[in-house]
């Protein structure tokens, strides 16, 4: 008697996206049903690697019924489904978000993926008025829920925190936030599950922060950096790259990307080296490796020193 094999059989559901009806596999969401198709939609807190929490609302688009537009990450495709992305209401919207996170906080400093979308939406920083100065601002993580003081109109008011620098491997600068919670969903079940940051506060004071709100050295942090891979605006960044950037030393122009594997142990994690001047400034790991996902131990990600020693 020959033993059984389970097959597994993937149904396929038509929608229409844009005017055009196309087929897709079942459980499949809009946003990755768009992109099968070759039509991109600007993402911010989303990651392929990380599970969708619908927290930075730019990848909305219109379906037909709905009264809302609909975040395309996690809504599931169903027959007969209609989805316009492109639509004016849809574009107001995508540019209405970039603009309320431009006015208060800093992304001078953004993933070229985000750049090309607040470029493409024309999007203006001082829509809602210019940035509100570091003097005029007061400890965000100090405030209570309900606490906010309301602004006399003249500057946008700004989640500015002094850049937090506790340790030899990142900094933290919170002024770059945007709340996309990638960091928290890499630091938990998506990747590391070490749970050591998680979001504090509420409204405008909302911010990541440590379990109890303990400094970062005295957390359950392990420091594999996996937080820092994930973060699209530089608000978590490499402490030798931020030491680069503020003696004006950092050109990634002149840096080379060689892929290799990580010689510490036999998992055979993928790295890539990033090197300048003949000094490896930060090691990441490609999101299409099967090992890794992105992710890495605190040996692959920043057991580098001794090679510049």
């Amino acid at each position: 008697m020959s033993d059984s094999v389970a097959v597994s059989i993937q149904r396929s559901v038509s929608v229409t996206i844009d005017g055009v009806e196309v087929a897709a596999p079942e459980g499949s969401s809009i946003l990755q049903t768009c992109r099968s198709q070759g039509i991109d939609i600007p993402t911010l807190c989303y990651l392929e690697t990380l599970t969708p929490v619908n927290t930075c609302r730019l990848c909305m688009v219109e379906v037909q019924g709905s009264r809302t537009l609909v975040p395309s990450c996690s809504r599931k495709i169903e027959p007969g489904m209609v989805v316009i992305t492109n639509s004016d209401r849809v574009s107001e919207s995508r540019k209405m978000v970039l603009e309320l996170l431009a006015s208060s906080v800093d992304m001078s400093i953004v993933s070229d993926e985000l750049a090309g979308w607040m470029e493409l939406y024309q999007v203006d920083k001082e829509r809602f008025g210019p940035l509100a100065a570091p003097s005029q601002l007061g400890e965000r993580e100090t405030m209570r829920a309900g606490h906010h003081h309301k602004s006399d109109g003249s500057r946008a008011a700004t989640v500015f925190e002094p850049v937090k620098i506790d340790n030899d491997q990142y900094v933290r600068d919170y002024s770059r936030c945007v709340l996309c919670y990638r960091c928290v969903e890499a630091c938990g079940t998506d990747a590391q599950n070490t749970f050591a940051i998680a979001l504090g506060g509420r409204g405008f004071e909302a911010h990541i922060t440590t379990e109890f709100d303990v400094p970062l050295p005295e957390s359950a942090c392990v420091y594999c950096g996996n937080c820092v891979a994930v973060c699209p605006t530089s608000a978590l960044m490499f402490k030798i790259e931020h030491d680069m950037r503020q003696d004006q030393s950092w050109d990634e122009s002149r840096q080379t990307v060689t892929r290799t594997i990580c010689p510490y142990c036999g998992v055979g994690c993928n790295l890539e080296i990033h090197a300048q001047d003949n000094r490896i400034v930060k090691v990441t790991s490609p999101l299409d490796h099967d090992v890794t996902n992105g992710m890495l131990c605190v040996k692959g990600r920043f057991g580098f020193e001794f090679i510049n020693s």
